[in-house]
């Protein structure tokens, strides 16, 4: 069983950069993939990125490829999202989420969800 608690977000000016943090309980979280997905109000939820047990295997999506950056620190069981160069169309509710072994971008996929933190980009 794994759990997943997100912080960070919150208010940025376009331009600006956020980073979040995911935090898993669970001793076995290294052996799972961590991903970002995020929903915008009024749309369905979408993938952002993911990353392997490993950090050998990395997804983007092509909205955030060059501004956004997965990580992760398996001693730490922590998965990152470092978002730059944020537009408002970032503007949304983030979420980190866990699969076993290898991410993929579909949703229904992932196993485990955290809580959302909000994520607001003002032009």
């Amino acid at each position: 069983q794994v759990q997943l608690v997100q912080s960070g977000g919150g208010l940025v000016q376009a331009g600006g950069s956020l980073r979040l943090s995911c935090a898993a309980s669970g001793p076995t979280f290294r052996t799972y993939a961590g991903a970002w997905f995020r929903q915008a109000p009024g749309k369905e939820r979408e993938f952002v990125a993911g990353m392997s047990m490993s950090g050998g295997r990395i997804l983007s999506a092509d909205s955030v490829k060059g501004r956004f950056a997965i990580s992760r620190d398996n001693a730490k069981n922590m998965v990152y999202l470092q978002m730059n160069n944020l537009k408002p169309e970032d503007t949304a509710v983030y979420y980190c989420a866990a699969r076993t072994f290898i991410p993929t971008m579909s949703e229904t996929d992932y196993d485990y969800w955290g809580q959302g933190t909000q994520v607001t980009v003002s032009s």
